[in-house]
């Protein structure tokens, strides 16, 4: 089995930054994708930015020049820089990988972290 792990979220004011980190454990053989996505109040999850494992890098066009993401392979981490945040960046951020654990590849959630930027 594979976990993710989050971290970093929290309350910060309009303006501010945080960093996400997401960790996986478990069988790992690779890890290919690794991502953030967020899904507000009444809102669809939607994908905020992702990495491959060769360090190719998509961002949503709402966070483009704000947030960056970057993975240590070593380590199986991923990270969201968030910087300045403004309150519709409010929701809860959950980690996605997909990853070969055996003979498989499957993709896994985080548990979801929560942001929330308000003064």
């Amino acid at each position: 089995q594979v976990q993710l792990v989050e971290s970093g979220g929290g309350l910060v004011q309009p303006g501010g930054s945080l960093r996400l980190t997401c960790a996986a454990s478990g069988r790992i053989f690779k890890v290919y994708t690794m991502g953030w996505y967020r899904q507000a109040p009444g809102k669809q999850r939607e994908l905020v930015a992702d990495v491959s494992d060769g360090g190719s890098t998509s961002f949503a066009s709402s966070v483009q020049g704000r947030f960056t993401i970057s993975r240590d392979n070593a380590k199986n981490t991923v990270y969201l820089q968030m910087n300045s945040l403004i309150p519709e960046d409010t929701a809860v951020y959950y980690c996605k990988a997909t990853v070969l654990g055996g003979l498989l590849r499957n993709t896994y959630w985080g548990q979801g972290t929560q942001v929330t930027v308000s003064s």
